[in-house]
């Protein structure tokens, strides 16, 4: 069995034990992730969705299964549409890896961040209810939502800094100055903690987020393998990545045409969230460069996954390149920010 197969069996077996009934089982590969490996996982009495860690060596700290089942149970009560967990499985021999079954949200997710095919008045809404329900998301106070120990309060963008720094100074066989030059940029200017924190996605962006079958309207959010405790304007940072990205660096829409497509320029987004957001200070140069900085870095580990054969999309070393692509576009951003 390779690392992409399921016993399914096994897998039947132990949602009949925890769950009770459980008829014929079928799984459903979904691809497109480079995360936790994803499927489909049906019975005739339960639409599920089923996440996993990958198998093999994993960096530390990455792909924590256990976190994604604990926030999206913190989060289900709150206003943040999220999809009702239904079990957690630590338990690596049942089927390889820890896993967690959850609620199968029917919508439609957007891979393209162009979105063809669409009106320019639904693309803007599209995206203006991302920035919303973003808000939303930031909105929610950890320690009521019973997640005051989800990560570290205060000092965020210093520990993040060290943290990615340090993986990417672990990975092996990988020559990019730019990532080198761009952290040494963000060490210079960590902004001064300022007392803000909220749940952090960590990868909050369209194609994480399933919109309602015929209207422009978030009704999930998922992916949550790098939520912790943060600061919201690393989201916002993070988010507005694609405008600062081409077609040919992983979907972005730098170049668009924004008044044709209807899809807001990223000034009018990030005014959008900060008028749905609690206070926030003003989004920077250094937020944006940071995310950069942050996705270059998992772009290298998701390389050297494939590198040691346990990456879960079968494209990862496409995306080497990229973290360099990436890290380019922040240096490009602090060199107009002087």
């Amino acid at each position: 069995m390779t690392s992409t197969e399921i016993d399914r069996p096994a897998l039947q077996g132990w949602i009949g034990e925890t769950l009770g009934r459980c008829g014929s089982l079928t799984l459903e590969r979904i691809g497109g992730g480079q995360s936790n490996p994803t499927w489909f996982a049906t019975t005739p009495q339960r639409r599920m969705v089923l996440r996993k860690q990958p198998a093999g060596d994993l960096l530390p700290g990455a792909h924590a299964i256990d976190r994604e089942y604990r926030v999206l149970s913190a989060l289900r009560p709150t206003a943040v549409p999220v999809p009702e967990p239904i079990a957690y499985c630590d338990d690596p021999s049942v089927i390889g890896t820890p896993f967690y079954l959850m609620e199968r949200i029917d919508g439609r997710v957007f891979h393209d961040a162009a979105l063809p095919g669409l009106c320019p008045d639904e693309r803007r809404a599209i995206y203006l209810s991302m920035a919303e329900t973003m808000a939303r998301m930031h909105a929610v106070d950890p320690a009521k939502a019973g997640l005051a120990d989800y990560g570290r309060p205060g000092g965020y963008f210093a520990r993040q800094h060290r943290r990615w720094m340090g993986q990417w100074r672990a990975a092996e066989g990988f020559d990019i100055p730019q990532i080198d030059r761009l952290g040494a940029w963000l060490e210079a200017r960590i902004p001064d903690d300022d007392g803000l924190v909220s749940i952090a996605h960590g990868d909050y962006r369209l194609g994480n987020l399933i919109y309602h079958p015929t209207e422009p309207r978030v009704v999930g959010v998922l992916d949550w393998e790098l939520s912790t405790l943060g600061h919201p304007l690393a989201d916002l940072g993070f988010c507005c990545m694609t405008w600062h990205t081409g077609p040919d660096e992983y979907g972005g829409i730098r170049g668009t045409d924004f008044a044709a497509t209807g899809i807001p320029e990223r000034r009018a987004f990030v005014s959008h969230y900060q008028r749905h957001a609690r206070p926030t200070p003003p989004l920077a140069a250094f937020h944006q460069a940071f995310a950069l900085f942050r996705f270059a870095v998992i772009f290298v580990g998701i390389a050297e996954r494939s590198r040691l054969g346990n990456a879960a999309g079968r494209d990862a070393e496409r995306l080497a390149p990229l973290a360099r692509s990436f890290a380019q576009r922040g240096l490009e951003l602090a060199e107009r920010d002087g």
